[in-house]
């Protein structure tokens, strides 16, 4: 959406300087300004964090006097449209982060989401329904859509060892359950029944990834830098996710992907109800999902993941024309 606005408008872009996004964007060669960082865990972290970046984006905002802002329902993009008396368009596919969700919502224009999720679930936070514009797509598609679209050169590997991903969840979100103790039994599980496999674990902060790799040492790989999801994802043979936006990604590109469902949500039940995912919450339970499918060939899997990438729209033109209609 960035790269097709940039072609015929002035974009402005900001993001926390947040590990992923941080080094993401030097893959992707956004030139983003980086205004403060995540919170982390802590409540008075959170707040202190928040204000200090409200602070600073009042000031590039009143610089550049942008006509609209767009956002993933940021509560700081909200709060300084509001009070510079810009035009704010958001996207959110997140009613469970009912932090974010409250102080961000009651002050959007329009807000835009993926057709599975009932409207109701956002006007209770104080938006009316007649401002909420759906589309048919979730988020992870239009990542899914880049991927498939470029050709993708698939790192030789040995075809006797699988890859097993494993995705850990969020834990440093208002929403997170912090239920770490059952992430990590899931993982011992999978190391001690598939020890001769590669096992790769992707953690989300430098906190996440020292615990990890203090705990499991040598028994997995943990990568200490961010990697392109293309080239990553090309050589996994099982994703097993918290149920966030990769599980949703992983399973729209065809990969035999797990949930443990470890926040549950509408895009995560959706992809399960429509057998795209595969819920396990019990280790042995998903050790078994593995081993069933490492041993076939999960043609019918991939047929289902084609059929419904391909019945996605691409939100973008809604976008545009909540744009134009919310005109200063």
């Amino acid at each position: 959406m960035i790269r097709r606005f940039q072609k015929n408008h002035q974009v402005i872009l900001t993001s926390r300087n947040y590990r992923e996004v941080t080094q993401l964007s030097k893959l992707r060669k956004l030139n983003l300004k980086f205004v403060g960082k995540h919170g982390g865990v802590e409540k008075f972290d959170k707040l202190e964090a928040s204000t200090n970046r409200i602070n600073q984006i009042s000031k590039i905002i009143q610089n550049q006097s942008p006509d609209v802002v767009v956002s993933f329902c940021s509560p700081e993009a909200s709060r300084v449209a509001y009070g510079l008396g810009i035009k704010h368009i958001a996207f959110s596919d997140s009613p469970h982060a009912e932090a974010v969700m409250r102080l961000s919502v009651p002050l959007i224009q329009k807000l835009l989401i993926p057709w599975i999720i009932p409207k109701n679930e956002f006007t209770k936070f104080g938006i009316d329904k007649k401002n909420i514009l759906q589309y048919k797509a979730i988020d992870a598609s239009i990542i899914a859509k880049r991927i498939l679209g470029k050709k993708i050169k698939i790192p030789s590997k040995n075809t006797k060892r699988k890859t097993i991903l494993i995705r850990v969840e969020e834990d440093q979100a208002a929403y997170s359950s912090k239920n770490t103790k059952k992430t990590i039994m899931i993982i011992k599980n999978i190391i001690k029944e598939f020890s001769n496999e590669n096992i790769l674990v992707l953690g989300r902060y430098g906190s996440q990834i020292r615990f990890l790799k203090r705990t499991f040492g040598e028994k997995i790989k943990i990568p200490n830098k961010v990697i392109d999801g293309k080239m990553l994802l090309s050589s996994v043979d099982v994703f097993v996710g918290s149920g966030g936006t990769m599980t949703a990604e992983s399973a729209l590109l065809g990969i035999p992907t797990i949930s443990y469902n470890a926040v549950p949500n509408f895009i995560e039940s959706y992809l399960v109800k429509n057998k795209l995912v595969k819920r396990e919450t019990n280790p042995k339970q998903l050790v078994r999902s593995i081993r069933k499918f490492i041993n076939s060939s999960n043609i019918e899997h991939k047929k289902r993941a084609k059929k419904a990438l391909n019945s996605m729209e691409d939100p973008y033109p809604k976008l545009v024309r909540a744009i134009r209609a919310n005109r200063k």
